[in-house]
């Protein structure tokens, strides 16, 4: 026998580089399976192994045997098909198994080292069964430490092509179809490289060269084909999860009941606007619409009328955006839209409101229903003019809004800092006092409340005050209101209640204590029993507790408020109705209220004469008698109004003579009252100086 062997002699360079094609195509595609399988749940995760795996051990496969068939060692060749058939199940087995192992839950080293060990020795495994099933004219012999480096590197390389898919660095599908090239082919041409023929003694030079490259070109183009589909398979799942996505985006950005962009849209194009408008040194308009009355729609024609109302109006707003390429609608939720548009001059915007007001205010047919007119409120801003950013546009453009609802003589505002920012501020009071109470900058005063006769004092009116970290002493003119509109006042005049009565319960002598309600606390169902539960807590006596309500608080819900007035009187606690004579309801008041006590208001002894005043007092104090009610007259600042109401008969008495509204602690220390247990906690959390409070503060 002569050894012929040379790895490279008469190689066909054509099938050699077709080899080359294959396995980079099919590395390619494996890796992007991988990354696909290690991403999908449940089913999906096995098809895409499967996938992988065929992908992984056709490429393996083909790469070798078309490589084998452009190398001719001198004798002619054939194959044992049954073996060649076992060297290509070995690959797609071994690779389904070191996918398997390595694609398993969250990354991990020694997972992908035990899958690229299983899928390198598939490598090689199928290189020499491969190998094997040659049938030649001689017989092959091995440089087994060639072979034991051949396994080694197939194996290093398909444990680092899994490492760098499982990684988190940049482009892992491609790192990890490079390192499978680089481990096949190393496999490959090492193992050639161990492999030497030797030829039988006389046996001739053979080559079969065209019929190889027509069996190499034919396992090439199945091979291509089966990568093919799986490509073509990836691709399509690529697109569909792409075409997916931006359903799943659409959705997420657009309003479930309109179709119209939602508020996440909307703050992605308005911060593009406004990129834009800053690259370009133009304007950009947002406006705020509201329906108005939509409540009502809602509580009278139901919830769905409401969402067909907005609807029609989306469809209104979303068509005038898609005439016009520089405008934008979105909804930003309940009956809230906004509109956007790009500014080319000083008409754009009010030319675009007004197109806006008659498009989107017309009648709105409702089947058999009556047909409804929308009422709607525009608030408008403008970027950079008006707001530095999208934030303080869109802050201002409420404001504007905020005037427009509030005037029934305009829907249409232009934000304007003058009068808007007194709505800011407000709004910011607002804040500020939710916290107000926890943060202990409220507390209590107390206005002394004196017989005519003797000026013997009878009681205490308790008068809430607010001291602002920053703004400091705030008038209750300014901040009860507030607290009326956004219904703080329940929690803080409970907190006054609760107060007052606690101090008042440790008084020596026991002086009575009257209390300030507003509307919204007696429109509460169940404020009867709140009064009840300060009453048991306290400890005070419900004779000593008076509670004080202005006409316009008890004619809002009249019906409301008599039942809870009733029940108060039940409990033993007394009503005074404030500020008589400022309304345009008392005697109707005092028929229909069980009242004790009439308050007459100021405004009875300012700018007008003496003897008219009196007859005006006289004719109250009558009132009075007639139902049983006494008379205290407020605001006393001077001798002369007492000495008209000494001569008028009138019973007590209130107002800066007898005393300005003060501290408990000033109270005491002037010896008008002594506290029982004075040696426990303070129950009037902050006390203050009296004079420069109502240096600020009106007495409420």
């Amino acid at each position: 026998m002569n050894p012929i062997h040379t790895p490279w002699y008469e190689q066909n360079l054509l099938l050699v580089g077709l080899a080359a094609v294959l396995c980079v195509a099919g590395a390619m595609a494996t890796s992007r399976f991988f990354r696909r399988m290690i991403v999908v749940q449940d089913r999906q995760r096995y098809a895409w192994l499967l996938l992988t795996a065929l992908a992984s051990g056709v490429t393996i496969w083909c790469t070798h045997f078309v490589a084998m068939l452009g190398y001719h060692p001198g004798v002619a060749i054939s194959f044992d098909w049954a073996i060649t058939g076992l060297s290509l199940a070995l690959p797609i087995a071994g690779s389904a198994a070191g996918f398997f192992i390595a694609g398993r839950a969250r990354a991990s080293r020694l997972r992908s080292s035990i899958g690229g060990l299983v899928l390198g020795l598939s490598i090689s495994a199928m290189h020499y069964i491969g190998m094997n099933a040659l049938q030649m004219q001689g017989m092959m012999e091995w440089n087994w430490p060639l072979i034991a480096i051949s396994v080694v590197l197939a194996v290093l390389g398909s444990i680092a092509a899994l490492m760098a898919a499982r990684s988190s660095r940049p482009h892992p599908e491609n790192r990890m179809a490079a390192l499978f090239v680089a481990a096949v082919v190393l496999l490959h041409f090492t193992g050639m490289s161990a492999m030497t023929v030797v030829r039988d003694a006389g046996v001739g030079m053979t080559s079969s060269a065209g019929a190889d490259t027509a069996l190499a070109v034919a396992i090439a183009v199945l091979s291509l084909i089966t990568i093919g589909a799986g490509v073509i398979g990836y691709l399509i799942d690529s697109q569909s999860r792409t075409a997916a996505m931006e359903r799943y985006r659409d959705l997420a950005m657009s309003d479930g009941l309109t179709g119209l962009p939602n508020r996440a849209h909307l703050n992605e194009r308005l911060a593009q606007e406004i990129a834009q408008a800053q690259e370009l040194h133009t304007r950009l308009g947002l406006t705020i619409i509201d329906v108005d009355g939509f409540k009502e729609i809602n509580d009278l024609r139901g919830h769905l009328v409401g969402d067909e109302v907005l609807r029609v109006l989306a469809r209104r707003m979303g068509k005038l955006a898609l005439e016009t390429e520089s405008v934008f609608a979105a909804r930003m939720g309940g009956d809230e839209f906004i509109v956007l548009c790009r500014i080319d001059d000083d008409h754009t915007l009010p030319n675009l409101l007004e197109e806006l007001r008659q498009s989107v205010s017309r009648l709105i047919h409702l089947g058999a229903d009556e047909p409804l007119v929308p009422r709607l409120s525009m608030g408008a801003a403008v970027f950079p003019d008006d707001a530095a950013d999208a934030e303080a546009l869109l802050s201002n453009a409420d404001l504007a809004m905020y005037r427009a609802k509030s005037d029934s003589l305009l829907d249409t505002c232009f934000y304007d800092p003058e009068i808007d920012e007194q709505t800011r501020l407000r709004r910011g009071l607002i804040a500020d006092l939710r916290e107000a109470c926890d943060r202990g900058e409220v507390f209590l005063h107390y206005q002394a409340q004196a017989s005519v006769a003797s000026g013997e004092i009878l009681g205490y009116e308790a008068l809430l005050r607010w001291s602002h970290p920053q703004l400091g002493l705030i008038s209750p003119a300014e901040f009860i209101p507030l607290a009326e509109e956004s219904r703080l006042i329940v929690p803080i005049g409970e907190w006054v209640l609760r107060t007052a009565c606690a101090e008042a319960a440790r008084w020596e002598p026991p002086f009575r204590l009257s209390v300030n309600l507003s509307a919204v606390q007696l429109a509460e169902a169940d404020f009867a029993e709140t009064i009840r539960e300060v009453l048991a807590e306290t400890g005070i006596a419900a004779e000593r507790l008076e509670l004080e309500v202005t006409e316009t608080a008890v004619f809002s819900d009249r019906e409301q408020a008599l039942r809870t007035l009733q029940e108060i009187k039940e409990l033993g606690v007394s009503i005074a109705l404030d500020d008589f004579g400022v309304g345009y309801s008392s005697l109707d008041a005092l028929r229909m209220f069980p009242f004790d006590r009439i308050k007459l208001d100021r405004s009875f002894f300012i700018g007008d004469t003496r003897e008219r005043t009196v007859a005006l007092v006289e004719t109250v104090l009558s009132l009075g008698r007639i139902f049983g009610m006494s008379v205290l007259a407020e605001g006393i600042e001077t001798q002369d109004q007492l000495a008209l109401l000494t001569d008028t008969g009138c019973d007590e008495v209130q107002g800066y003579l007898f005393g300005r509204p003060k501290s408990v602690e000033e109270i005491i220390d002037a010896g008008e009252l002594t506290r029982a247990g004075s040696d426990g906690d303070e129950l009037v959390v902050r006390p203050g100086d009296s004079r420069e409070a109502e240096s600020a503060t009106a007495d409420l």
